[in-house]
């Protein structure tokens, strides 16, 4: 089975661990004072230019096939692949471009041309128009294909949905919206389960759930991403919380607010345990599988749980908008395990030495893997700064570890010769996997963390 971190975009390389890591750079802690709040805010916004929307645009887009191209070199020439077009790629992507265009307005023109490029791709090619839905990948030509089958993953379809509600946010494109909706009808009618609760995870093109046999006592595993085949996940009903509580903001839809508020409880009320750990994988009737503990995911779904109780209660207007103050009062079930989660990842996945999160662990105890990828240091950062924003009137704990996390990520994340992050590094700091791009590792992660960080930053100043 492919490592599961890989569904949120790791590289399946796991190099040996270096015996001796680097000796940790002294900090020099700021105090959260106005003016440091606008120091880190400029640094960020800065890396966030170059580092991310600089590297990938415009380079990312496929003028000849549609949509974006995904692999790239170590300095940013495009690789030859036979990956083709995948659905969480080409969402991911379209959402970071119109982001940029609601939120960083003297990028508008720059960016609006791109998120209509995205939504045209989704539209035009990747939605299945004899089936409904969005294939979970094609070639460069739009053709079926036997690396990812004709079959349909809730995954990539959230992340399909997620691009298409921001677009329509960016440009007020009706057609962006209306597919959108579709989209969402489709996943409710044909993967809904109704007396458990959450969705079904991997179907026929024509929507048919596929089903496990655990009788044989043999999993059959998800095409590229290597989920298990008929069970529930924590990572798709995480990213289905995403896409819908992004839906949600442009469409006040009855059914759609129905589901939301069933993801989230769902979220922190079963697949989320204390202290703070999230459970991998279930049956239908939502019993946990063992599994290790995922880091990132944890500091992840911290975030998209407070996201998601900000599009409910918000009523018009966006919970990205940089001039609305998320520190608002959440339901407290939902804060506490927030919170429970980022201090977990902390406790257990956190590297004292150079700082950063290392990749994953179990519950209790030592990490498994020291390796540290890309989205789960951004993650990471995004989820500290929210916490210090949230309790940093109590302590400085958060803004330390903030702090900490941001030396990480500009020592050794990201590339000082070519630029943009390293998908992977060691123990010892330096990276292991050296390409820029792939299927996995779009803009949106890291682009999602900086506009947040960067925008609350200068909240708090």
């Amino acid at each position: 089975m492919i490592s599961f971190a890989l569904a949120s975009g790791a590289t399946p390389q796991h190099p040996a661990q270096s015996a001796e890591p680097p000796k940790p750079k002294p900090m020099n802690y700021l105090a959260p004072t106005p003016q440091n709040y606008a120091k880190l805010a400029d640094e960020t916004e800065a890396v966030l230019r170059k580092d991310v929307l600089g590297v990938w645009f415009p380079r990312t887009i496929d003028k000849e096939n549609g949509g974006f191209r995904s692999n790239f070199a170590r300095d940013w020439k495009p690789v030859a692949s036979s990956d083709g077009k995948f659905s969480v790629f080409q969402g991911r992507m379209t959402w970071i471009s119109s982001q940029v265009v609601m939120r960083r307005p003297e990028l508008k023109q720059q960016f609006e041309p791109v998120a209509k490029h995205g939504v045209d791709y989704l539209k035009n090619v990747l939605w299945d128009k004899q089936h409904g839905r969005f294939y979970w990948g094609l070639t460069d030509k739009g053709e079926i294909s036997p690396f990812y089958t004709d079959g349909k993953h809730l995954y990539g379809m959230s992340f399909c949905v997620y691009g298409l509600a921001a677009a329509y946010q960016a440009t007020k494109d009706p057609s962006a919206l209306e597919l959108a909706q579709r989209a969402f009808r489709w996943i409710d009618e044909h993967a809904h389960d109704a007396q458990n609760g959450g969705y079904f995870e991997w179907l026929t093109r024509e929507g048919k759930p596929v089903a496990a046999h655990p009788d044989t006592g043999k999993v059959e595993f998800l095409p590229v991403a290597g989920f298990p085949i008929g069970y529930k996940s924590m990572n798709t009903h995480i990213h289905l919380l995403e896409a819908f509580s992004q839906l949600y903001e442009v469409w006040k839809d009855d059914l759609l607010r129905k589901r939301l508020e069933e993801l989230l409880a769902i979220i922190r009320d079963r697949i989320c345990v204390e202290p703070g750990a999230m459970n991998l994988y279930f049956t239908n009737r939502w019993e946990a599988i063992p599994g290790h503990d995922s880091y990132g995911h944890d500091v992840e779904t911290a975030y998209l749980m407070l996201e998601a109780e900000d599009a409910l209660t918000l009523g018009s207007g966006s919970a990205h908008d940089p001039n609305i103050h998320s520190n608002h009062a959440h339901d407290l079930r939902t804060e506490r395990m927030a919170r429970m989660l980022v201090d977990h990842a902390f406790a257990y996945g956190w590297d004292e030495n150079l700082g950063g999160f290392f990749q994953e662990g179990g519950a209790f105890g030592k990490p498994g893997s020291l390796l540290k990828e890309w989205w789960v240091q951004v993650e990471g950062l995004n989820a500290l700064l929210l916490m210090h924003e949230k309790y940093g009137a109590q302590n400085d704990a958060y803004f330390k570890a903030y702090q900490r996390q941001w030396q990480f990520i500009k020592d050794y994340q990201i590339d000082p010769e070519y630029g943009g992050l390293y998908p992977l590094v060691g123990e010892d700091g330096k990276p292991t996997v050296s390409a820029k791009g792939s299927i996995w590792k779009a803009a949106y992660h890291d682009g999602r963390a900086l506009l947040n960080v960067t925008d609350r930053l200068r909240r708090l100043r």
